[in-house]
């Protein structure tokens, strides 16, 4: 399978690592399962479902990457946010 990325990378500053620039469906899925602050709320559980789907073909990357977003709105760890600062 060859590897999914997004057209614009995200980047988040996850609480222990710091700054990551997410570049697809993988990377996310990687972070949401193994670091991300707050494994509650609809947007996690959304972005979780939707990168797994892009994983298995059954979503566009593209379709990952908006709810990754939002999951990283919900969670307060975009660039910008005060929660965590890289």
């Amino acid at each position: 399978m060859p590897a999914l990325s997004w057209n614009t990378p995200v980047q988040v500053n996850m609480p222990h690592s710091g700054r990551q620039t997410v570049h697809g469906p993988f990377a996310a899925l990687i972070l949401l399962l193994d670091e991300w602050p707050t494994i509650s709320g609809p947007a996690y559980a959304m972005a979780r479902s939707r990168c797994r789907a892009a994983l298995d073909g059954r979503a566009t990357p593209e379709e990952a990457r908006e709810l990754f977003l939002t999951a990283a709105e919900e969670a307060d760890v975009l660039p910008g946010s005060h929660r965590y600062v890289a």
